[in-house]
């Protein structure tokens, strides 16, 4: 059999590609329609019982409990990682598995949020019935308000109908980024409602990248002999040794009470580059009232000052004064860059 033409094959890739696309634009039409529901929704028939669920789980004695199964047990599972990482205690269990001994982690000063779509699970029931015998209160996250789920819970959170994704409207797609998106409200209007800072943050976040952004600028920069500085009235040559054995391409100026007057930096050397440079003094050279920072600054707080001032040294103060030096390299090492 001849070869297929290059030309229809290359035809073939490109409508296949073409085919590809318009797929994942329908898909995140749809799924964007839903998240625009229930929007709509928060603002109408959503507004007051997510206000109830958010002041049920924020004056829980005990936990959130997030259950359910299937997709909406995948979703409960980042719901209820999103809430512990926000400043409320919570843990997922499983629906089906709560009756098989789980329902102990369950206490009776502990909040349940309960997903599922169609709110007809018949694993459900035992857990339902285990919080209603224990006086548990129970948050129904569901798309039916008449359905078993909806009925049985203490505040029923009811999804908008949304069309899935799916074209055949069955693989569940839009229900679930719908679950999720109102799962992430409640969280963070949570967050909000009990000032959670980013402080609060970085105690629970200690590593991977979200860890190295919460560290402080105290905990990277270098200090004491390190730190490259000069008083006033110094020669130029003799700043010009302090910045190349220290390595940070600038020297701080420091003046009698030994406050930060100026920098001098690479920049600084061009600017004022001639036959007299090394004979100057450096403050004829420095640029005054340097971009500097505070030690308790954090890190990915630094990283946006140095980005956005297009440099790559902060000299670190307190109360006027230079304690310490950070530089770019510094928040690429520590992963925070």
């Amino acid at each position: 059999m001849a070869n297929p033409n290059p030309l229809m094959a290359k035809s073939s890739g490109t409508d296949t590609a073409d085919a590809a696309v318009q797929s994942a634009l329908r898909t995140l039409d749809a799924e964007g329609g839903g998240i625009a529901a229930l929007s709509a929704a928060l603002q109408s028939d959503l507004r007051a019982p997510f206000v109830a669920a958010a002041d049920l789980i924020r004056n829980a004695k005990g936990r959130l409990i997030v259950t359910g199964l299937g997709k909406s047990g995948h979703i409960g599972r980042k719901i209820a990682a999103t809430f512990a990482s926000t400043g409320t205690p919570a843990f997922f269990v499983h629906a089906a598995e709560a009756s098989h001994g789980d329902l102990g982690m369950i206490t009776a000063e502990d909040v349940i949020l309960a997903l599922s779509w169609s709110g007809e699970q018949p694993e459900m029931k035992n857990l339902i019935s285990y919080a209603a015998r224990f006086r548990i209160s129970v948050i129904a996250m569901t798309a039916e308000r008449e359905s078993s789920l909806a009925k049985a819970a203490d505040i029923a959170l009811t999804l908008p109908k949304a069309r899935e994704a799916c074209p055949h409207n069955l693989a569940p797609t839009t229900s679930s980024l719908m679950m999720l998106a109102l799962g992430d409200a409640l969280a963070i209007a949570l967050l909000e409602g009990r000032g959670f800072t980013s402080i609060d943050f970085s105690v629970l976040h200690p590593g991977g990248k979200l860890g190295a952004l919460l560290k402080y600028t105290r905990d990277l920069m270098h200090s004491g002999d390190a730190v490259p500085l000069k008083p006033l009235g110094t020669k130029m040559s003799e700043a010009l040794v302090e910045m190349t054995s220290k390595g940070f391409g600038c020297v701080g100026i420091v003046d009698a009470r030994g406050h930060l007057a100026g920098i001098v930096t690479d920049g600084d050397l061009r600017r004022h580059m001639g036959p007299d440079l090394m004979t100057a003094t450096v403050d004829e050279v420095m640029t005054r009232n340097p971009k500097t920072i505070d030690r308790d600054v954090l890190a990915g707080e630094a990283l946006e000052i140095l980005n956005s001032s297009k440099i790559t040294t902060l000299i670190v103060t307190d109360a006027g004064k230079p304690v310490g030096i950070v530089h770019l390299h510094d928040f690429l090492r520590a992963g925070v860059a």
